[in-house]
């Protein structure tokens, strides 16, 4: 049974956004899979977020952000928080993380690539730790 990994922020525009593409891109897809999610989901993922994937070859620029439902969360296996505080959901059954990281709305893409560089280490710790790779 594949296993589904939410990533969710408050805007589901920067950081949970890149979580779960980097996510896809370096587990197994038999084995699990991610999907992004928001508290208050954005109108669409931040202008410099598209620029500093699109660096890594990762086009989101089809990606849209979503609310957090039940439905959606149903079954998952994790739920790794972004930044949300009390807003965060609670998903019954799943594991949970909470990952500080700094939001990349507005910051210069310098920054942004820093960012994204520590999601990046993060999200692949956690596919080798859980035994996900490819």
């Amino acid at each position: 049974m594949v296993k589904t990994v939410i990533f969710a922020c408050v805007h589901n525009a920067g950081r949970s956004q890149m979580a779960a593409a980097y996510f896809n891109a370096l587990a197994d897809p038999a084995q699990a899979r991610a999907v992004s999610a928001g508290t208050q989901p954005g109108e669409r993922v931040h202008p410099e977020v598209l620029e500093a994937m699109r660096e890594e070859g990762i086009d989101l620029s089809g990606a849209r952000p979503q609310r957090l439902t039940d439905e959606l969360a149903q079954g998952a296996a994790w739920l790794i928080t972004m930044g949300c505080g009390d807003a965060c959901p609670v998903v019954p059954g799943a594991r949970r993380d909470d990952w500080p990281l700094e939001d990349p709305k507005g910051k210069p893409v310098e920054r942004v690539r820093q960012i994204r560089e520590e999601v990046r280490t993060r999200v692949a710790d956690l596919v080798a730790r859980e035994g996900w790779a490819r």
